[in-house]
């Protein structure tokens, strides 16, 4: 009966779909998107300021906050998910310990990376690709950024449990804020002050500064959850339950970060020996990764909005509302990669335009790639949104296996295999190969899950 009682209490539970997948998606979208800004506008700007180096240097770094990313996905998803399933289940005082668990867990390593990365700058820039003529650039601008890394993996895992905490629309205001706040002052930053790739990185952490800031408020001043100071204590027993889902969506960026580092290296030893150099191809894959990651913000936004409605119904033993939530989430997502799919096809020369100017051979490179490594962009909104879904679940071995299979187990293979034969070319064929196993794979592993809720539903 405590189950019951808990979903006729909280509108997770009794609220149409339709009305919480906007109420709740929304605003995460904004977040993702914010989020993807600050990467965007940095580069915009530094391109235009600064020209192709900068691009490539922005590029190098940007592995630094994939994993820093990681770190805060791991235990923002890990911590609202498992909140989720006990207060569906009825577990409120378990699901607060969780929370703050995780709270505490979110201070303690974004100042761990922010340490590494300035102990171990050099040889990190070297690993993830730098040139000898970008390495320069890619310090000045990583010196700076991991000072804001502390406030980053907060302000991106806290904001999972404020969304969990039934509190988007103050999650969206966060990231809203930081990102405005960037944006203003890159342009300060990088052409009044005349401050180059340091004004944009500057800019950046002052943004982010702000954000995490807000994140300390919200659970000072205005959280719903109940959590009192024992509770920030970290308790392995929640540690444990915390990485066990937040695992696959950490994965997932740890599976970004190595493509991306390894494709930095396969770009430079390739680059040399074609037509275009080792620079530009690393540049233009940096503006393309960025590119890319605003359409998968939005498409993970609307999975990270549905995580809240899954867990709590899941916990609560409501599958016709689950399966209701993943139907139409999967079909705002096919929507919405279509449309990107239209952009990256007819529009490739202005989308890489947006990044600054560069030679003939500059934009040739650019705009092949962008039209053939997302070729399949139309399909790539479900594997993001089936990872999230098991997440939500619980079924974290699952949501681990749809993480890692569209880069690790499809993608990375294929980018070291096929320049062997095609030389630089190869890397974009690699991408649609490898897009087509991971929604094939996706959608058999969905359905099966989605046919046991139905059949489970029969018992109840």
């Amino acid at each position: 009966m405590e189950n019951n009682n808990t979903a006729v209490q909280n509108p997770l539970g009794t609220a149409p779909v339709g009305k919480l997948i906007a109420k709740f998606a929304i605003p995460a979208i904004i977040s993702m998107l914010v989020s993807a800004l600050y990467n965007i506008v940095d580069q915009i700007f530094i391109g235009q300021g600064v020209g192709m180096l900068g691009n490539a240097a922005t590029n190098v770094a940007f592995p630094v906050t994939i994993f820093s990313t990681a770190t805060a996905l791991l235990l923002g998803i890990g911590s609202a998910s498992n909140y989720n399933l006990e207060t569906g289940a009825g577990h409120e005082e378990r699901a607060s310990g969780i929370a703050g668990t995780g709270l505490s867990m979110l201070v303690i390593c974004g100042a761990g990376l922010c340490a590494v990365v300035l102990l171990f700058l050099n040889p990190l820039l070297h690993l993830f690709g730098g040139t000898p003529e970008v390495m320069p650039y890619a310090q000045d601008y990583l010196s700076i950024t991991a000072v804001g890394l502390p406030f980053f993996v907060l302000t991106t895992g806290g904001n999972h449990l404020i969304r969990a905490d039934r509190s988007p629309t103050y999650s969206m205001v966060c990231m809203l804020t930081g990102a405005v706040i960037n944006t203003i002052l890159d342009p300060l930053f990088i052409f009044v002050f005349g401050w180059g790739i340091k004004g944009g990185a500057w800019a950046t952490v002052i943004g982010q500064a702000v954000s995490g800031v807000l994140v300390i408020i919200y659970f000072a001043k205005f959280r719903k959850m109940r959590l009192t100071s024992h509770m920030f204590r970290p308790r392995m027993e929640y540690l444990k339950m915390i990485a066990s889902l937040g695992m696959a969506s950490c994965m997932n960026q740890i599976a970004i970060a190595v493509v991306q580092i390894s494709m930095n290296n396969i770009l430079r030893h390739y680059g040399a020996d074609s037509v275009y150099g080792t620079d530009i191809p690393i540049a233009c894959v940096g503006i393309i990764s960025k590119v890319n990651q605003v359409f998968l913000s939005i498409c993970i936004g609307i999975s990270q909005g549905c995580q809240p409605i899954w867990g709590f119904n899941y916990g609560a033993s409501r599958y016709d509302r689950v399966r209701k939530t993943y139907r139409c989430s999967v079909t705002a997502c096919t929507v919405i990669a279509t449309v990107f799919f239209v952009c990256f096809q007819l529009f490739p020369h202005q989308i890489v335009g947006l990044f600054g100017t560069g030679s003939e051979l500059y934009f040739q490179f650019a705009e092949r790639y962008l039209k053939i490594f997302m070729l399949l962009t139309f399909a790539n909104g479900i594997q993001p949104m089936s990872a999230g879904f098991f997440t939500s679940i619980g079924k974290a071995k699952l949501g681990v296996i749809m993480s890692l299979t569209r880069q690790l187990v499809f993608l990375l293979p294929l980018i070291v295999i096929f320049p062997l034969f095609m030389g630089i070319d190869g890397v974009m064929y690699a991408g649609p190969i490898a897009d087509t196993a991971a929604f094939i794979l996706a959608v058999v592993f969905a359905q099966r899950e989605l046919n046991k809720m139905k059949n489970a539903e029969k018992f109840l």
